[in-house]
């Protein structure tokens, strides 16, 4: 991930200009490779590096050859290369970056240009000849962006990656909504990404292929692999984050084979470290590749939890160079308030999550890793948390897959991005490429619905047991590959969870809890731990930032707490757990 700031409008933005390099310094642990800026007119862009395609040649912002369109970018567009080749155009292109092909796309389509994007990414692009802005978010809302407006310039706009850019200069921030483009030129913001499943009442009736939907999920594992720097997996040993690794694993050996075939592999040193490139394919079914001697992967969790056992199965089965970090509960309470100061939310169940995800993300950019693959969507598309037992019909079931799917911005892909961002590591979710949903939510509901003789997620379970199949390699143990769904926060140990329950006793009172801060308005915690997050965080954000905070709680349960393990099928119970 990188890190951007940005303002358009700004009456006297010269002077702006060292407050404006100062709130995009703090985004630098984001970006933390190299650091541009380009102020033109009343428009200026900053950008924080990390560099992951065209390492060399790559920074920004870039523009194109006349200078007269400047632009900042955090993501990855994995079908730059196709891009490329298939524009109406001829364009000069200066770098070797994913990133670029955004520019020849303005010129060609204008505010559809995000429409021809595969990847994950928010980007500010500003049009000199015009004066013009647009800004634009990712399907999904896998990059975390933000927009501001201060009353003290009433014509400015402002973006940025984080909210801790803007609250210093803006006092209204929204985030950014998903698969939206913003025009300067009107002030309004669209949505560009329309999909067939957006509209939770048109409840699809199409029975379940199972091959097909194996094959989707292989392709967008294949397409995140594109990297010139050294990547790895997050292992929790579930389903999903163990399925992305079976994937990746393949593919990996698969590349392998193919470059020593070709004779494009040489064991050299550089190989070794894994910097050997294999080119494949200018079609956007592979592209720039790094060589590993072997798929790095990684858990977290406490001294015997669940998730660590289960990862050291699925690696020893797969073959991954297996890292396990044990952390104590000690250190996940030293790192709460540093947690929530780059989450920028204060939900009790993103909290939980990211703590053992921003202890692991920094064990794993120490060891020089920059990207990671991870598990995120596939609970949000398939219906796999624990409450979805209680759907009462099929249409319910899909009405809430969708709507976990609009507001995973709010919530897994917030903690996916800036837990690993807080330590510029960059986490990629195939579970959330747009042409895998548009085939996983495509499926008729029913299928997806937990019975009797069909546990959480069983259509992408059977997708991938290969068992009624002669002579097929299994993707993983049977005994993980119909695993129950455990909750990350819960499977790093449920001591974790406990511990912080505890602890959230002795820092709120119950008198507190009788009497909240009247600026919380409506939003009151109903727990003390919920208590104690917004006290956290607050002491790091004004009031004004908790409008782009969302709580996460499970449907179809009077549950006040949202651990899975609360859930009465779940089958394991607090008095027997680890």
């Amino acid at each position: 991930m990188c890190g951007i700031f940005a303002c358009h409008g700004h009456p006297d933005v010269q002077k702006f200009k060292p407050t404006a390099l100062k709130l995009a310094k703090q985004v630098r642990h984001r970006g933390p490779d190299w650091s541009g800026n380009i102020t033109c007119n009343q428009t200026i862009l900053c950008h924080e590096r990390l560099s992951i395609v065209g390492v060399e040649s790559g920074a920004q912002p870039l523009t194109n050859a006349d200078d007269s369109i400047i632009l900042a970018v955090n993501g990855e567009i994995y079908n730059h290369r196709m891009i490329r080749k298939h524009l109406k155009n001829t364009y000069h292109f200066k770098t070797h970056s994913d990133c670029e092909v955004i520019i020849p796309l303005y010129q060609e389509h204008d505010l559809n240009a995000p429409q021809h994007l595969d990847g994950m990414f928010s980007f500010v692009l500003y049009d000199k000849k015009q004066d013009r802005t647009i800004a634009a978010r990712d399907p999904i809302g896998i990059t975390t962006f933000y927009q501001g407006w201060s009353w003290k310039e009433p014509g400015a706009v402002y973006f940025a990656s984080e909210l801790k850019c803007l609250y210093p200069v803006c006092d209204k921030i929204i985030a950014f909504p998903p698969g939206h483009v913003y025009d300067s030129k009107t002030g309004e913001t669209t949505r560009y990404f329309q999909p067939s499943w957006w509209d939770p009442k048109n409840v699809p009736t199409q029975p379940v292929d199972l091959k097909v939907l194996r094959h989707a999920l292989e392709k967008s594992v294949r397409k995140r692999l594109m990297a010139e720097v050294p990547y790895g997996v997050l292992l929790s040993g579930g389903l999903d984050s163990s399925l992305v690794a079976a994937i990746a694993q393949r593919e990996t050996l698969r590349l392998q084979k193919a470059a020593q075939d070709a004779a494009t592999y040489t064991e050299n040193k550089d190989a070794d470290r894994g910097e050997g490139l294999v080119g494949i394919d200018d079609d956007g079914d592979l592209s720039t590749q790094t060589y590993m001697p072997q798929l790095n992967s990684f858990s977290i969790g406490l001294p015997g939890s669940p998730d660590n056992e289960a990862a050291l199965k699925v690696a020893k089965f797969l073959g991954t160079r297996h890292h396990v970090m044990t952390f104590t509960i000690e250190d996940g309470l030293n790192a709460l308030s540093d947690v929530i100061y780059h989450l920028e939310s204060y939900d009790v169940t993103t909290i939980r999550a990211s703590t053992p995800m921003y202890l692991l993300s920094r064990k794993i950019k120490a060891m020089g890793i920059k990207m990671v693959l991870s598990g995120e969507g596939s609970d949000e598309a398939f219906g796999g948390y624990l409450y979805f037992h209680n759907a009462p019909d099929r249409e319910s079931f899909h009405e809430e897959t969708v709507r976990r799917v609009k507001n995973l911005h709010y919530a897994d892909c917030l903690r996916a991005n800036k837990s690993t961002s807080a330590w510029g590591l960059e986490a990629r979710v195939p579970f959330l490429d747009k042409e895998f949903l548009e085939t996983a939510m495509g499926f008729d509901p029913k299928d997806k619905m937990i019975t009797k003789d069909r546990i959480e997620k069983y259509i992408i379970r059977k997708a991938f047991d290969t068992s009624d199949e002669p002579g097929a390699e299994p993707y993983l143990p049977d005994e993980i590959l119909w695993r129950q769904k455990e909750q990350f926060s819960d499977g790093v140990g449920y001591g974790w969870i406990d511990g912080l329950k505890d602890n959230a006793e002795l820092h709120v009172t119950d008198e507190m809890m009788k009497n909240p801060k009247a600026e919380w308005g409506t939003d009151i915690p109903e727990t003390k731990e919920a208590y104690w997050y917004r006290l956290m965080f607050d002491e790091h954000f004004p009031p004004r930032c908790a409008s782009t905070v969302q709580r996460w709680t499970p449907t179809w349960s009077k549950q006040t707490d949202p651990s899975g393990r609360a859930i009465a099928v779940h089958d394991k119970k607090y008095d027997n757990a680890c």
